[in-house]
């Protein structure tokens, strides 16, 4: 298995969040609290427990403050708003209600029986995640789905990634990089019109974002980046996922199982575009509350280039 840093936030526990806050998330549940198991992984700076009440209920609350950084309110806000508006049979779990005020932003969503995919990842798991992606990219976009921003107008800053290097050249490029630096960025420039589509996009599709049930099926969970979009964007990024925790991983086989309809010029732009990202945003300092992040958006540029280096031929 490739080494990668492990998504990870700074966690608060259910016990260290403000009195106000669990006395919201209480009345959002109906019942106290008195159990509070807290969750691994994720890239938030904020709580993320699973709960049990006094009757009996059980649900998932994450809550975050301005405080531990300053846009994951905000996120949170955009999450509500996304998954509220989810259709009940969409693989997504289900928003019980909010806790908002104005500094703190709880969540309370149903409870998952669940777990994240086994890492390196196994076929079984990865086949029922192609097939929860496949079942969201088929949700209607009505209602406030509608309004939800295009794929590649939301990440056209982030595709420009190589556009930035070449303006502001880095000494600890990787040599393959550097020395086809206008090819990337010439390919990255075409992700942003190739993403463009009519389908839900979640757009942060990676292991720590999926969780399996006993019965094999894949809910997909944390949903701040939704986009209106080609539906197929998610399914490379998992295998972009795939590729950074095994570099023997077929991922060549599986796009060509996965996405047949979809020109091999397109899959190379997106991946030129997630490249271009990983690699310029991870040269900036970690985010506050966020101490893995860079290192694993660095670990992510490797296994993409590495890939791009593969089905170039160069």
């Amino acid at each position: 298995m490739v080494e990668v840093a492990e998504a990870a936030g700074v966690r608060v526990a259910w016990s260290d969040l403000p009195a106000s806050v669990r006395a919201g998330v209480e009345a959002v549940l109906g019942s106290p609290v008195v159990e509070a198991v807290t969750q691994p992984g994720g890239f938030s700076p904020g709580s993320a427990d699973r709960v049990r009440t006094a009757d009996g209920g059980r649900a998932f609350v994450k809550a975050v403050s301005a405080t531990a950084n300053p846009r994951s309110p905000g996120l949170h806000r955009q999450e509500a708003a996304v998954t509220v508006a989810l259709p009940r049979t969409a693989p997504v779990p289900t928003l019980l209600g909010v806790h908002d005020d104005g500094t703190w932003v709880a969540l309370v969503l149903a409870d998952v029986d669940g777990r994240h995919p086994a890492l390196p990842w196994r076929t079984d798991e990865l086949e029922a995640v192609r097939r929860a992606y496949e079942e969201v990219a088929t949700v209607p976009l009505t209602g406030a789905l509608a309004a939800l921003p295009g794929t590649g107008e939301q990440l056209a800053e982030d595709f420009a990634g190589w556009r930035r290097l070449l303006a502001e050249p880095d000494a600890d490029l990787d040599p393959w990089a550097a020395a086809h630096l206008h090819r990337l960025a010439a390919t990255a420039a075409r992700a942003a019109g190739v993403v463009v589509g009519d389908q839900l996009v979640h757009g942060d599709a990676r292991a720590d974002n999926l969780l399996v049930r006993p019965d094999g099926t894949v809910a997909v969970v944390d949903w701040p980046w939704a986009s209106r979009g080609a539906g197929w964007f998610d399914l490379v990024c998992v295998l972009v996922n795939v590729a950074c925790y095994d570099a023997e991983a077929p991922v060549e086989a599986l796009v060509a199982d996965w996405l047949p309809d979809v020109p091999a010029e397109d899959v190379d732009a997106v991946l030129a575009g997630l490249a271009g990202y990983f690699v310029d945003v991870a040269r900036r300092p970690d985010p506050p509350g966020l101490p893995t992040v860079r290192a694993f958006q660095r670990a992510q540029g490797g296994a993409v280039l590495a890939w791009l280096r593969q089905r170039w031929g160069a």
